[in-house]
Order: structure tokens, then sequence, then C-alpha cells
């Protein structure tokens, strides 16, 4: 199956006069075989909140100058506008959407892993090519089986080892989701056996206090939502007791992805390996670390981006100072845009000013707009990928088939059926768009197509009450309430979405509109290989 995506993709560069088989065969010759690869996936960061894609209230020169010496995607996307949906979709190659909602959408703590054990997914073909891999940071792709409730007291499996992983530092979900804890491969970090850890998403259990019955307690006052069990001053999502000591400190997060993260590489140093860094910026809760209060006139979201940065940068310079930059890709991206308000008052919204966290474009976390779903992706590898800047449409969906290639690891198109083998593009041997489509989702599955230039958004019935973003009342978070006719837009004349063009152009609505329900209608892929 491999042989048959490059064959198609020389044939495709073939006829555009850009490269030839015998160039390709040249060029890897001549290069390093196969990369390390270290994966750096921030949380709700948006197009505009770096300084390399023009945010001047905002200091990110360790992005920066990532970005100064790879390529700087402006056409990167998540699949889908939220985590889970987004991660799901950059380790298997498969839209998540194809999935039921209730086993891919936002999960909670508790949920079953969304992956099935034995499917082939990205880091388990690297791992079969001769790769150390490793998950450090956020998880949120549920843990165990589904069968019993999942015990935070005994093994948890399975996890993110019986899906590639060789080992994994993580935190079961988000840092606003119970339980709030570290899990190192299959067991809670500092977990005391005579404290023992219980979760509920359904009611409240505990005998801890609750944000809405004892606000006085609160660091940041919380939505109805993130109003669960406080802990370390903070209000969550779900109710959770026992495992006092083996709770994490949200102001000391940062600084345990960046330690296990560097541990991994000096441990990993002298075999090929693949790291997935889940950093937790600018998610809510917003916490800063003490080096970094006060440091940005936007107050805390500010704040968080350039821990964020920091983190990246001591990445990076674990890299140098083991002499691995050279031959290592390094992939920065998010899993879907920004928001500003999402439960808790920080003050966010307020001091915001005239930042543009998507960049200018339109919608935020949770839509099908592009400010929802187009990220910062950035990729650098100083022994392949010269420094630029790219147009050319490049989904998160493709990572198992790109990274596949260039690892020389098997990744099939039944296993990831909708991942295309991108990588002429990531090493810039080809100008086209070898992607000619991607499909966006949001909440409550709505789906939304880019062909070339054209951006389409179906009609839905269906209304809901809305919620906004923060800064941009015009943007609802649950779509549906938006969309009583079908949009069109021209996103090259018209970027930021403001224009319905659906009555100028029908017939290209009603292309897209077929083209959309032909994606639909391919089939999911069977478990396994």
């Amino acid at each position: 199956m491999r042989s048959t995506r490059r064959l198609q993709l020389t044939m495709v560069a073939g006829a555009l006069g850009l490269f030839s088989p015998a160039k390709i065969h040249a060029a890897e010759a001549a290069a390093p075989s196969r990369p390390n690869i270290v994966f750096i996936v921030a949380d709700d960061l948006g197009l505009g909140d770096l300084g390399s894609y023009g945010a001047t209230r905002i200091k990110t020169p360790a992005l920066d100058r990532l970005a100064a010496g790879g390529v700087r995607f402006t056409h990167g996307y998540a699949p889908s506008s939220t985590c889970t949906p987004t991660r799901y979709s950059m380790f298997t190659g498969e839209y998540a959407w194809r999935q039921s909602a209730k086993r891919t959408g936002i999960l909670p703590g508790d949920a079953p892993l969304c992956i099935e054990p034995g499917r082939l997914t990205m880091p388990e073909a690297l791992r079969r090519a001769g790769y150390r891999t490793g998950a450090i940071g956020k998880w949120h792709l549920g843990l165990g089986d589904g069968v019993t409730p999942v015990d935070f007291n005994s093994r948890i499996a399975p996890g993110p080892r019986e899906v590639g992983f060789d080992y994994s530092y993580i935190i079961p979900a988000t840092v606003d989701r119970v339980p709030s804890v570290w899990v190192e491969n299959h067991h809670v970090v500092g977990l005391d056996l005579s404290d023992p850890i219980k979760v509920d998403y359904s009611e409240d259990f505990s005998d801890e206090p609750n944000g809405l019955e004892r606000p006085d307690l609160l660091l940041q006052r919380a939505d109805k939502q993130h109003s669960g069990t406080i802990i370390n001053g903070i209000s969550r999502i779900g109710f959770m007791q026992g495992g006092k000591a083996a709770r994490f400190k949200d102001e000391e997060l940062t600084s345990t992805v960046v330690r296990q993260s560097v541990q991994f590489l000096e441990q990993a140093r002298d075999q090929p390996f693949f790291l997935y860094v889940g950093l937790f910026e600018p998610h809510v809760p917003r916490v800063s670390e003490p080096p970094f209060v006060g440091t940005s006139e936007l107050g805390v979201r500010g704040e968080v981006i350039q821990q964020m940065d920091w983190a990246a940068g001591e990445i990076l310079q674990a890299l140098d100072r083991l002499g691995l930059a050279e031959n290592t890709l390094v992939i920065f991206t998010s899993d879907n845009g920004p928001i500003l308000f999402d439960g808790y008052f920080d003050g966010a919204a307020e001091k915001n000013g005239d930042h543009q966290p998507a960049g200018g474009l339109r919608g935020w976390k949770y839509l099908v707009f592009e400010g929802a779903c187009r990220v910062p992706l950035i990729a650098r590898w100083p022994a392949r990928i010269a420094p630029r800047v790219s147009e050319q449409i490049f989904s998160l969906v493709d990572l198992p088939a790109t990274l596949g290639r260039l690892a020389g690891a098997e990744i099939s198109p039944v296993a990831s059926p909708d991942s295309l083998d991108l990588s002429p593009v990531l090493l810039g041997a080809t100008t086209e768009n070898l992607r000619d489509h991607t499909v966006l989702h949001g909440i409550s599955d709505t789906l939304a197509l880019r062909v070339g230039d054209w951006k389409y958004i179906p009609a839905t019935a269906r209304k809901r009450a809305t919620n906004t973003g923060g800064a941009n009342p015009s943007d609802a978070r649950f779509v549906e309430s938006l969309f009583s006719e079908p949009l069109l837009f021209n996103l090259r004349t018209d970027p930021a979405e403001r224009e319905n063009v659906i009555a100028q152009f029908p017939e290209k609505a009603a292309e897209l509109q077929r083209r959309l329900a032909e994606i639909r209608r391919k089939s999911a892929p069977p478990s396994g290989d």
C-alpha cells in the first residue's frame, strides 16, 4: 500500500515537472535515512497567538526561532475544533466523526480508551519500525476497556502503551477535569492506597467542597459546569474524592512536562525516537508558574502562552545539548483554535485588547469556521527542510501517512483511511497542494468542507442556545444556532468568511455538498492492521 501511495505522488509531481523518481532517490541517499520525531501539541492555541504568525502582544521567541528554521504553514488544519477528536485523528489517520460522538467526543476523565487496542496507530507503526515511542502531558483519549469502570487505584489499562507508546507520563483528560493526577504507564504517580481515588461525573458523592457551595475557596470563579470538586483552589468538571498525595499542582504542570520530556530524550538518544508532548496551554484553567506571573499585558492567557513557549524552548535546547537537533523533525501545532472565556472568569477576554488570537479569522473553538480549525503548524528538520513559508493545505490527520513515509514505517490506507502522505509538501519537493480538500469537524458533529479556495458549511435544522467565545459575541459556541441555511465562502477573496456567496454560486455549493456526502459515506476501517 505504501508503494501505491508513493507511486501516486510521484505521478502527480512528474506531471508537474517538479521532481522525478531519480531526484527523490538521490536526495534520500544524500540525507539522513530516518529522522527522530518530536511532536509538540498545544491546547487551544490560535493561529494569531505566536509572534511568527503576527502576534505582537505575546512574546514567543523559542517558537519563532523554530519557525525561522523550518517550514511555517499558513493553512495547517486541526481536523476538529475540539481536543479529543483531533487527537484521535492525528494518531489514527481517521476522521473522528466516523466514530460515534459518544466514543470520540470531548471525553470525561473516566471515559474508556477511544482507540481500539490492536489497531495500527501512528505510534505503533513507528514502534514496529524500531522507534522508541513516548507520550508526555495531555492524553484525553480515554483509559480502560469500558467493560468495567476504570480503577485509578490499580493497574490502568488499556491506555497509551496499548496503542503504540513504550512509555507514557500523562494526565487522563484535561486540567479542568478530574481526576487531577499524573499516570505513569499504568499507575497513578504518588498514590497512597490508604486514600483511594473515586471519580464521578454524574453526581457529587464527595465530602470535599465544590465550587458552587464554597466559592470563597476559589482562586478563579467558574461557571456551573466547572464548579465540581475544588482541587488546588480550582473547581473542576466532575467530582473526585481521595488521592490527595497524588494530586497535581497546576503551577507545576508545565515544568513536569519539560522534566519528563527531557528525561525521555536523554534515555532514547541512542535509537530513533518519537516523542509526543501534549502541552496544556492555553487551555483553562490558566495558571502561570511563578516565573511567568505578571509577564504579559494580556493577563494570565498571555502568561501561559509565554510559559508554553518556554517549555518548547527547553525541549529544543535539550535536542541541541544532546547533539540530536540536526536529524530531528520537530513539529509544533495546536489541537484546535482559540477561545477566551471557557468556563473560568480569569480576565482573558477583558484583557485581550487588540490581540487577535485567531489571526483575524472568523470563529472560536467548537465551531467549523477557519479560526476554529486553522492552527499554527511548524516543522523543522535541519537536515532536510529548507526554511520557508507555505500556503499549502496540511491537516493533522495526514501525520500518520506522512511520518510513516519518512520513518520507513508501514501504515496502509486501510489502517489510516483519511491520511495522505504529504512528505513532498513537508520537505518542499512540490509547491502544489497534494491535499485538495479537508473536512472540518465541530461540536455536535457539524462538518464543513474546504476544496481549494471554496468552503462549504451545510445547513442544520437544529437550534440550541448560544454561548459566545468571549471577545466576539457574533460567533456562537454551538454552531447549529447559526446555520438556518447553507454557507459558501471563497477563502481567497474572503478569508474571514464574512460573505455567504451561495446565491451567486449555487452550482459550486451543490458540487461541494455532493462531495461532502461522498466523503461521509466512506466506510470506517476494520479493527487491527
